[in-house]
């Protein structure tokens, strides 16, 4: 994974609460590997439905950041809806609230997702839409989103997400890093209860 610390890009805005994992990904598109591109079908039923939906404009071309309004993500745990995102390369998503499920997929694929207080996150969207390609730069040693007029908002994140993302590894390669140790253990247990076998 691409290590995270500071991100500055343009920021889409999402409106719409409750967004469901299968808004996200349809169900129909879930049987294809994740190599196989899930960024094609990322919000394709809202998609075909609006010509102008706000990811298909021009001045969010290339956002890496997308602002969400309450419960992003809710709905049914499917990894591919983070995948769609991500893939279609969104690097952070900032909302109210996440589906719970939703919220620890993005970690364990690179993303950070941020929760700020409703009024705030409903601010920032208000801007980002009455100013379209505007920028924000998230930073997250500091734990900071900065705005345009250089307001800046503080979020939380638990310790352990943030040395993963800072560091660009996922709970796999954070064990990999103890692998001489496990191996050493392994050799050990077979000295000592050979039995087991």
């Amino acid at each position: 994974m691409t290590p995270f610390t500071t991100l500055t890009a343009i920021a889409v805005p999402l409106d719409l609460v409750n967004v469901d994992t299968d808004q996200v990904v349809p169900a129909r598109f879930l049987r294809m590997p994740r190599a196989s591109g899930y960024e094609n079908y990322l919000f394709r039923d809202l998609r075909e439905a609006n010509p102008d939906f706000v990811l298909d404009r021009p001045a969010y071309r290339g956002a890496k950041i997308l602002v969400a309004a309450d419960n992003f993500g809710c709905g049914s745990s499917r990894e591919s809806a983070v995948w769609a995102l991500a893939g279609f390369g969104l690097r952070a998503w900032i909302a109210p609230s996440f589906g719970d499920i939703f919220f620890e997929n993005s970690f364990k694929n690179g993303v950070l997702a941020i929760v700020l207080p409703g009024d705030r996150v409903a601010a920032i969207r208000a801007l980002l839409a009455a100013k379209p390609g505007t920028e924000l730069t998230i930073d997250l040693p500091s734990q900071t989103v900065r705005l345009p007029d250089g307001a800046v908002e503080h979020f939380e994140v638990d310790p352990f997400r943030k040395e993963c993302l800072l560091a660009g590894i996922d709970e796999i390669d954070l064990t990999l890093r103890y692998e001489k140790e496990i191996a050493a253990y392994e050799e050990r247990q077979r000295e000592d209860t050979p039995w087991l076998g």
